[in-house]
């Protein structure tokens, strides 16, 4: 196995378990490792360290043990059957939900892989070369140690790192199309689109959040912007919300979220959607004078780089201030951010602006973050991305 040795002091991370090597950390390699190889990592004075796979970037390696051993297939093996075992703990694998993240990277010590599980099909994204060259491996050791999985698609396409000189190609590694699209979440019913949908088709880190909606959401209007298929907005119906609008500035979503309505409450006239771009629709609704009860602000990751920061938290702002101006006395408010870069302090300090600058009086009444299958590896704070509060506005 190639050997990556670091510079002078540079091994305290990895000390205190940190899953990567960034690039400026490496003194020297022996060897020449592809992209994707596994390496053995060394201290200054030739102290084993850690095995990950390599990878040419700025996070040189990522780290799948700590200790020195050979990776074979049992390893992955072990890995998985750990991750299940913890889905199976906290009571996510039941008759009413059998959706839910399997692997979640470092939070599941395999950094690079996302696996969810919708019924009986298994999706993985690889976010590094090194699991997308272990996919075969994985795929096996996922339906051999998850009782419930019969298919595997691999969803890499738009994940991997853009320099790498591979050419991944979503497809199944194991079984075939079932043609079973609609999954179950707390005993609801969602179209998931894995082929042609964002992620892996689905946004599993918000069931929770979603399950906290329903139990604001009796008699209220509602507004769902960033829809995307409708989660918060079924969850809504199922809470006794007087009226639910749902935005999402794609057709096609809108598309899946009036499929996922009608899965769940057919001919219910409460629901209408909307396919339009969000800050348009406020500003349209606010010239009509329309407001609502509860409002749910879920969109896309504003900064995906620290260099879009400024601008992201920017954003934030000015769409928290347009959900200020729209909701009425005594609402509440569901604000998130899934921008890994935007810090919890940070996305706290864009929405207390906006609600400085409305005048309102606004409390928080819940702070929340992303669901335990989503778990945080407490050595890799990084790891956490979800924040979100909810508000009620005086």
């Amino acid at each position: 196995m190639h050997k990556v040795i670091l510079k002078p002091k540079k091994e305290e991370s990895l000390l205190r378990f940190h899953p990567w090597v960034f690039s400026g950390a490496i003194h020297s390699i022996q060897g020449k490792p592809a992209e994707g190889d596994l390496v053995e990592v060394f201290d200054c004075r030739d102290n084993f360290l850690a095995t990950g796979h390599y990878q040419i970037g700025s996070i040189a390696v990522r780290i799948v043990s700590f200790r020195q051993q050979e990776i074979t297939a049992s390893f992955w093996e072990k890995r998985i059957a750990r991750a299940y075992e913890m889905r199976c703990a906290l009571g996510l694998v039941t008759t009413e939900n059998n959706t839910y993240r399997l692997v979640h990277g470092e939070g599941d010590s395999l950094p690079g892989l996302i696996v969810d599980v919708y019924d009986d099909t298994a999706v993985m994204q690889a976010h590094s070369i090194g699991m997308h060259e272990t996919r075969h491996e994985l795929a096996k050791a996922i339906v051999k140690m998850v009782p419930e999985v019969k298919n595997v698609y691999y969803k890499s396409e738009t994940t991997l790192p853009f320099k790498a000189p591979v050419d991944p190609e979503d497809g199944y590694l194991i079984g075939s199309d079932t043609k079973k699209y609609t999954a179950l979440e707390n005993d609801l019913q969602f179209n998931v689109d894995w082929l042609r949908g964002q992620k892996t088709g689905f946004f599993i880190d918000q069931r929770e959040n979603r399950a906290l909606l329903e139990r604001y959401s009796k008699g209220k209007s509602v507004l769902n912007m960033f829809c995307y298929t409708g989660g918060f907005s079924v969850y809504a119906m199922r809470g006794g919300a007087n009226l639910v609008h749902s935005v999402d500035s794609s057709a096609k979503a809108m598309e899946i979220t009036d499929k996922n309505i009608a899965l769940n409450f057919s001919n219910d006239s409460r629901h209408t959607s909307y396919a339009e771009d969000a800050f348009k629709f406020l500003n349209g609704i606010q010239d009509s004078g329309v407001k609502y009860d509860l409002i749910v602000l879920d969109p896309p990751a504003f900064a995906k780089h620290r260099e879009a920061l400024r601008n992201a938290l920017k954003g934030y702002k000015r769409l928290n201030a347009k959900a200020f101006e729209q909701i009425k006395p005594g609402g509440i408010l569901f604000t998130f951010s899934c921008s890994q870069v935007v810090s919890r302090e940070q996305f706290r300090l864009a929405v207390f602006s906006a609600a400085a600058e409305s005048g309102r009086n606004v409390r928080i009444l819940h702070q929340v973050t992303q669901p335990a299958d989503h778990p945080v590896n407490i050595y890799h704070p990084e790891g956490e991305y979800l924040k979100g509060l909810v508000l009620w506005v005086e």
